[in-house]
């Protein structure tokens, strides 16, 4: 059960996360980036944004469990005094008062959970590091896991378009319906897939760096689907707010090499988000994402969302391209 308390301080979070990356993003400057194993890259936005929704959450909501993405490992060293400067600097002007490095760290820290518990938070601070570093599409991704299942996702989105002409919005799904703050807005406008009549009519949305799914196989599958219509390309979690608010009806995240596992928080809150407006989220077998089994969903390989509607039929597609 997600209490109001706990819905309020996520979306008060991701707001704080999302007001500070939009700060700092256009304004990155030589030696505020690092590469993480993975090789994808990461800035002093990410390390700052994870700290910043620790403190909002803890503040209100006293000790939590959290996985997170960032490590702050990574700052601690001597030769990341910079980044760790230029990390403390955005926090303290995010929150109004200096606040010093070994608090920020500790924030940080607090993401290191294994995620094993019976309940816990999951975060990306910004999942899509790639497109807010270029300028574009971005997300900060806070999710709720209870008994391996999602319970309450928050998703803000700084730079998507609005069907208004605004920019930016925040999804929060919850109690069994997912709404959309646009930017600027105190009142949560309800959001849903979309509806197409067929197949034919709908529309891919796909990730915009070919190493996170296959394009071919992506391509396959819509031709063998008979969507013409070119693939809606957006990076980040932001793919999941355009299925749910019907931008798109179907979102593939293809695995790209053998035992590779997602993590957990690339698709809790955007899973969350489609699954309340409607739609149906599995991996590309079928599966119910399962979330049990800490920070990778370990027994599940690839993403399929669609609006819910032809969800089986594009399963079955799926399987026999990637077979």
């Amino acid at each position: 059960m997600v209490t109001d308390l706990e819905r309020n301080a996520a979306l008060h979070a991701v707001r704080s996360a999302a007001t500070l990356c939009s700060a700092a993003q256009g304004r990155l400057v030589a030696g505020e980036t690092l590469t993480k194993g993975d090789d994808s890259p990461v800035t002093v936005a990410d390390f700052a944004a994870q700290a910043v929704v620790v403190e909002a959450l803890t503040d209100r909501l006293g000790s939590i469990e959290l996985v997170g993405e960032e490590d702050p490992a990574d700052l601690a060293s001597d030769d990341q005094a910079s980044l760790r400067d230029g990390v403390t600097a955005l926090v303290s002007t995010q929150l109004g008062h200096d606040v010093a490095a070994g608090q920020v760290l500790d924030w940080i820290g607090v993401g290191g959970s294994d995620g094993r518990s019976d309940r816990y938070w999951t975060l990306d601070p910004i999942d899509g590091t790639k497109g807010f570093l270029r300028g574009d599409q971005y997300a900060i991704a806070l999710a709720l896991i209870e008994d391996g299942e999602v319970v309450l996702g928050v998703l803000g989105c700084p730079n998507l378009p609005n069907p208004d002409g605004s920019t930016g919005a925040v999804f929060v799904a919850s109690g069994g319906e997912a709404v959309a703050y646009p930017a600027g807005a105190t009142d949560p406008v309800r959001v849903g897939v979309a509806e197409p009549a067929t197949l034919a009519e709908a529309r891919f949305c796909e990730s915009v760096e070919s190493g996170h799914s296959s394009h071919d196989d992506a391509a396959e599958i819509a031709s063998r689907l008979g969507i013409v219509a070119e693939p809606y390309r957006i990076d980040s979690q932001c793919k999941y707010a355009a299925v749910a608010r019907g931008d798109a009806s179907i979102y593939l995240r293809l695995p790209t090499r053998p035992g590779y596992r997602e993590k957990i928080w690339d698709h809790a809150a955007g899973k969350f988000v489609v699954e309340q407006a409607g739609g149906v989220v599995t991996d590309v077998d079928g599966a119910s994402l399962d979330f049990r089994h800490g920070r990778r969903l370990e027994e599940n390989r690839g993403i399929v969302a669609t609006d819910g509607r032809f969800h089986d039929r594009v399963i079955e597609v799926v399987r026999d391209v990637l077979a």
